[in-house]
């Protein structure tokens, strides 16, 4: 991993700070998704000019809570909740527009300024009603080998994509031109599948007017992208880019098939912003203090009795956007460390550590055992994951409520020691330390990476 993020020369895109610009960083999921990442995103946005989603779309789900009320997203970006941060949903994104319309009007209810500060890429995707249509078909179907998806068109958007058949966000100012789309779609087999399947199939004539006024509605916030943000980084401004699901959900290097269908590892957001690689000064990834998984797929540290309930409880692991319970269970370092590498991730952060507060033992995963063999490294194959049994270190808890803390000093010695051995395992530095929902219950760690451009304090201003 990398000692700490660079720092290019040329002035501050933050007033009040000093000559250096503020580096361009990415926020990624080091787990099965659901860590904490909209609350990071949140926390850290206010020192940037920009916020960037790279990938996925309505099935992620984002809950940031402020002053003691929680706002819950799916496709703006979690760093819109800052009033002077521009937001964009970028081309590797597949968009449901009325879900975003409706979710940008239910944000400015609340008293958040959105029209002006979103930009939504022309290139990306439109997820259409009969890609959900196809998702619930298939979830429906495939029983013991159904994914366990949201079932809200994410995975069939993706593959039309793939297929050359899908939508795109600026197909949608001409009626004719989505009519015509999507009756290539349909005609590609989707038809046949949704009959045999014994659904309708839609009228392409409805979607494409449908399409056509939520196209005209979503006119200001619809622009090329990809040079705008290109743009605005040779003029100074600093990105922070937000990815969505986890590491171990990538379509390419997550636990597949049990996966969401796009790249939700750092490397994937030069693709799905068109930013070059070498315009990333720095990544963190998020990890919860425990584990948790949605849906189908192996999780070796899994709980199933009384001890993953009160994980699940205490950190109130139902879905942001399905609602569903979580699977919980302990740590798996071999997992971690796995993202850690594949991001090359210079710091993390820990999130719901106050969970622990209440446990006299934590168990730590730090190998497996698989038929008599024990596994320092984190293997592709599906059938080692199902039957592998994780290897604990058993690490003494601290039985102290940690949600007041405000300095790693405020944590007890074993909480220290808890967040020592997780950081050795990933290989990488713990920056922050989250000990509840807010945003000043947050503790900047010791290493390098957020202090040298928060600096001491600088969390404490929320």
């Amino acid at each position: 991993m990398r000692s700490g993020p660079i720092f290019r020369a040329g002035s501050s895109a933050r007033k009040g700070q000093d000559d250096r610009q503020m580096p361009n960083i990415v926020v990624v999921g080091g787990q099965w998704g659901d860590e904490g990442k909209g609350k990071i995103v949140d926390l850290l946005a206010d020192r940037f000019d920009i916020v960037a989603r790279w990938q996925g779309g309505p099935n992620a789900g984002h809950t940031v809570r402020i002053d003691g009320k929680a706002f819950f997203l799916h496709q703006v970006p979690a760093g819109l909740l800052r009033e002077r941060v521009m937001g964009v949903l970028g081309n590797g994104m597949v968009i449901d527009p009325a879900g975003l319309l409706q979710e940008i009007a239910d944000l400015e209810s609340a008293g958040f300024h959105i029209r002006g500060r979103l930009l939504v890429s022309n290139r990306a995707q439109v997820i259409l009603p009969v890609h959900r249509l196809m998702d619930t078909a298939s979830e429906e179907a495939g029983g013991e080998t159904a994914i366990g998806t949201t079932r809200r068109g994410i995975g069939p958007a993706y593959a039309s994509k793939a297929a050359r058949l899908g939508l795109r966000v600026v197909d949608m100012q001409d009626e004719e031109t989505i009519a015509a789309r999507v009756r290539i779609f349909l005609g590609s087999g989707v038809a046949a599948h949704l009959r045999e399947s014994g659904r309708l199939v839609p009228d392409p004539a409805e979607i494409a007017a449908d399409y056509a006024r939520l196209g005209r509605e979503m006119r200001d916030f619809v622009a090329e992208t990809s040079l705008w943000i290109n743009e605005r980084m040779d003029a100074g401004a600093s990105v922070l880019f937000e990815g969505a699901q986890g590491t171990l959900l990538d379509v390419d290097l997550g636990t597949y098939p049990f996966v969401t269908s796009s790249n939700a590892v750092a490397a994937g957001l030069g693709a799905g912003v068109g930013v070059g690689p070498t315009r990333i000064d720095g990544a963190t990834g998020v990890f919860k203090a425990y584990s948790t998984r949605v849906g189908r797929g192996p999780f070796p540290t899994e709980l199933k009795g009384a001890t993953g309930d009160l994980i699940r409880e205490r950190g109130r692991e139902y879905g942001t956007t399905t609602g569903r319970p979580r699977r919980c269970g302990w740590f798996d370092g071999l997992a971690a460390r796995y993202s850690a590498t594949v991001n090359a991730l210079d710091s993390a952060a820990l999130t719901l550590f106050d969970v622990l507060d209440v446990f006299d033992e934590i168990p730590l995963c730090v190998a497996y055992r698989w038929r008599g063999m024990e596994m320092t490294e984190f293997p592709a194959e599906p059938w080692v994951l199902d039957e592998a049994e994780p290897v604990y270190e058993r690490l003494p808890g601290w039985r102290t409520d940690t949600s007041e803390a405000r300095r790693l000093s405020d944590l007890p010695g074993n909480a220290r020691r808890y967040i020592d051995r997780i950081a050795s395992l990933l290989g990488c530095e713990v920056g922050l330390i989250s000990v509840g929902p807010e945003r000043v219950q947050t503790i900047l760690g010791p290493g390098k990476f957020f202090h040298d451009y928060l600096g001491a304090g600088a969390l404490a201003a929320g």
